[in-house]
């Protein structure tokens, strides 16, 4: 008789502890193998530790699986993980497969997954949590569901794509660069399905976080039409990065297919060198001019899809208000706005030891200025003194790492921190 029992998809994101407490990890899949006569088994996690590296922890260094929360023996290896044939990931490549019952009574769809602990280390999978199709022709109806064993079950032949809805939709509150790792865990097939069930401004939020040959890759495989709306979504630096690094026929195609006040904007970035102020810049500051008040400046910087680099600080300019904009007239950080009255007008209170950088100034000189006042971001101005853009802390921290900053490649077997301080006493 089965002693725990846990759905695969609520442990997705849960957190991986070590015996004394200290945080190893997050759950990202459950890898299963099958088999001919019995269930299929569980043979380990893949787990996100510190880092974004994906590593396979057995499960028989698992002390207990709970919805909530991992345990672990604390010992782990840093290998990245790969997978080895006959493995399966649950997550990616199990939830929203197609079925069908083997008593003929019809086709379903895999929502989840089921695993027992039979005994200490030792996880099959149980039961599979189904959906048939829906016999209503509403919009709103869902088909009922159900619960079958491995038995009751087997794969439709078909040679149509399985259905990402599910796997999106697991996807929900990952943040960008988890969603990024997560997308290119994936098997080849699977991250192309994923890529065509996420929306635009999804897919451009994960884009942005990938590495330059992931993110080409990835592009490549999508038709121009999606491609451009998708670049559409991006920042306009990363998307100008992104369009950097692919041929120039390619560049106008997509270029040609953007939204004209998007693709201007690409078009202007890409014609700074990349080691410049305009390089790195983006084109979407916060920009009112010197009437505005404290108020309106606020309400502004309060927007939800505003980065925090972006809403640190509102630049004045004169008419018009979008760069390459009138006149710069200097900046006013939220913590000076915060000190005066609602109805005080920016032009009174803008800081006027800040000087703004020529578009064409290195990208040591931005850094120099930046950590030189402490400063989150710092305007560029054109030949005309014009405001075109500002360069963001986060901007020069992507331009200063190295192109592999998001891999680390510790190969050694090493005990956890918190396991080599309990070793030691």
């Amino acid at each position: 008789m089965s002693s725990t029992r846990v759905f695969v998809a609520r442990l997705a994101g849960c957190t991986v502890f070590d015996p004394a407490g200290d945080r190893v990890g997050k759950v990202r899949d459950v890898l299963v193998v099958n088999r001919t006569n019995d269930p299929p088994r569980v043979v380990g996690l893949i787990v996100e530790i510190p880092g974004k590296r994906r590593v396979f922890v057995p499960i028989g260094r698992v002390t207990s699986i709970a919805p909530g929360q991992v345990i672990t023996t604390g010992l782990i290896n840093l290998r990245r993980f790969e997978q080895r044939g006959g493995e399966i990931r649950v997550i990616a490549e199990i939830l929203g497969r197609k079925v069908e019952f083997v008593d003929g009574s019809g086709e379903a769809t895999i929502e989840d997954v089921a695993i027992d602990e039979r005994r200490p280390g030792d996880w099959n999978v149980s039961q599979y949590f189904v959906r048939r199709p829906k016999s209503s022709g509403s919009l709103f109806a869902k088909g009922p569901t159900a619960f079958a064993t491995w038995r009751e079950l087997r794969e439709t032949i078909s040679t149509e794509a399985q259905s990402a809805e599910h796997l999106v939709a697991s996807f929900t509150d990952l943040k960008p660069a988890d969603l990024a790792n997560t997308i290119l865990d994936l098997p080849a097939e699977r991250m192309l399905e994923v890529a065509a069930e996420l929306p635009d401004d999804r897919l451009a939020d994960a884009l942005e976080e990938m590495p330059g040959d992931d993110q080409i890759a990835l592009l490549a495989r999508l038709d121009d039409d999606r491609a451009a709306a998708v670049l559409d979504k991006m920042q306009p630096d990363d998307a100008a990065d992104l369009v950097a690094q692919l041929p120039d026929e390619r560049q106008e195609q997509l270029l040609g297919l953007m939204e004209p006040e998007e693709a201007d904007d690409v078009r202007m970035l890409l014609e700074y060198e990349p080691d410049t102020a305009g390089g790195l810049m983006t084109t979407e500051p916060v920009i009112l001019s010197a009437d505005a008040t404290v108020a309106e400046g606020l309400a502004l910087i309060r927007k939800a899809d505003l980065p925090p680099a972006l809403g640190a600080a509102l630049c004045v300019t004169l008419p018009p208000y979008e760069p390459p904009t009138g006149r710069f007239l200097g900046m006013v950080h939220y913590q000076r706005m915060l000190r005066h009255p609602p109805h005080e007008r920016l032009g009174a209170i803008l800081d006027q030891s800040l000087e703004p950088v020529s578009a064409h100034a290195s990208a040591a000189e931005v850094t120099r200025i930046l950590a030189s006042y402490d400063l989150v971001s710092v305007p560029v101005v054109d030949d005309a003194h014009q405001l075109v853009g500002v360069v963001t802390v986060d901007d020069i921290l992507d331009y200063l790492l190295p192109d592999d900053w998001r891999s680390q490649d510790e190969d050694e077997p090493v005990r956890h921190e918190s396991a080599r301080r309990s070793a030691h006493g």
